[in-house]
C-alpha cells in the first residue's frame, strides 16, 4: 500500500515572528520545485501561524497548530478553536503530544475530543503516542501504545480515521538526543498499524501514515525512512534550523 510520506516539522515555543517568517521563507525557496513524493509541514506558535502560512504561499509546505479546542467558540481561555486555526491558513493539528500529556496533564478522553473537533471542521490531526523509559523499562510499550490509540481514536468512524496521521514518539527520546533504533521504531509502527487493523480493518491500517519522532536528525532520518512502516517523522529541535530540516525533508532511501 503506497502511502505518501510526512515530514512535519514542531516549532514548539520557539522563533519570534521574525524569524519564523525567515525560516519559513527559506524552506519555501527549497521546495518550490515541487515535492511529488513527499509531504511537508511545519507547526509554528500559534502567534506567527498566519505570518508563516503568507511566507509559504506558492510552495507545497503545509502549516498546523500545535494544538486545538473541540468547540467553534466560547469562553475557553487559552484555547484556539479549529475555526481559527482554518481561518489562519492550517490544514494540520498536532494533538497529544508527550508534552501535552506529561506536562500539562492532557489525558485520552480529552485528546480524544480535540481529534473529534479537528476532524468535524477538516483539520487533519496528528495524533502523538508514545511511552515513557518507566513504561518501556517495565515491559508496557504495547500496552500504553495500544491504550493511547484506541482511546484517542474512540467514536471515530473509519471514514474519518482514514484522514488522521499517528506520530510514535517515545517520550524518552524526545529532546534527549537519544533516538530509538530502527528495529524498536519499526517494531512500534507495526505494532500500532496491527491496532488500526483491530480497530477498523487491515485495508484502512494499511493507508493511515506512521511517522516516527524522538530526537530526529540528519544523520538518522534515512534509515529510518527504509523501514517499511514508517511514513515520515515528526521533527523537534532539528526543524528549528534551516540546513537541519531541509536535509531531512531531502532525505534519500
Amino acid at each position: 500500500m503506497e502511502r505518501k510520506p510526512l515530514i512535519a516539522g514542531n516549532w514548539k515555543m520557539h522563533l519570534s515572528i521574525e524569524e519564523a517568517v525567515q525560516l519559513a521563507s527559506s524552506l519555501a525557496d527549497c521546495c518550490r520545485g515541487g515535492l511529488d513524493d513527499r509531504e511537508v509541514m511545519v507547526a509554528p506558535p500559534y502567534t506567527s501561524v498566519a505570518a508563516v502560512v503568507k511566507a509559504l504561499k506558492g510552495s507545497p509546505i503545509q502549516v498546523a497548530g500545535q494544538n486545538v479546542c473541540w468547540e467553534k467558540e466560547g469562553a475557553f481561555t487559552g484555547e484556539i478553536s479549529p475555526v481559527m486555526l482554518k481561518e489562519a491558513g492550517t490544514t494540520m493539528v498536532i494533538l497529544g503530544h508527550s508534552e501535552r500529556r506529561h506536562i500539562f496533564g492532557e489525558g485520552d478522553e480529552l485528546i480524544n475530543r480535540r481529534l473529534q473537533g479537528a476532524l468535524a471542521f477538516d483539520l487533519t490531526p496528528i495524533l502523538c503516542v508514545g511511552e515513557t523509559l518507566d513504561e518501556r523499562e517495565q515491559g508496557a510499550t504495547f500496552d500504553v501504545l495500544e491504550r493511547q490509540v484506541t482511546k484517542g481514536l474512540q467514536n471515530v468512524a473509519a471514514i474519518d480515521a482514514a484522514e488522521v496521521v499517528i506520530a510514535y514518539e517515545p517520550v524518552w527520546a524526545i529532546g534527549t538526543g537519544k533516538t530509538a533504533s530502527n528495529d524498536q521504531a519499526q517494531e512500534a509502527h507495526k505494532f500500532i498499524r496491527g491496532v488500526l487493523a483491530a480497530l477498523y480493518e487491515k485495508t484502512l491500517a494499511d493507508k493511515i501514515r506512521i511517522l516516527y519522532g524522538g530526537s530526529v536528525k540528519p544523520d538518522n532520518i534515512d534509515s529510518l525512512m527504509a523501514e517499511p512502516d514508517i511514513d515520515g517523522a515528526l521533527v523537534g529541535g532539528a526543524a528549528l534550523k534551516f540546513e537541519s530540516f531541509d536535509r531531512i525533508i531531502h532525505y534519500k532511501i
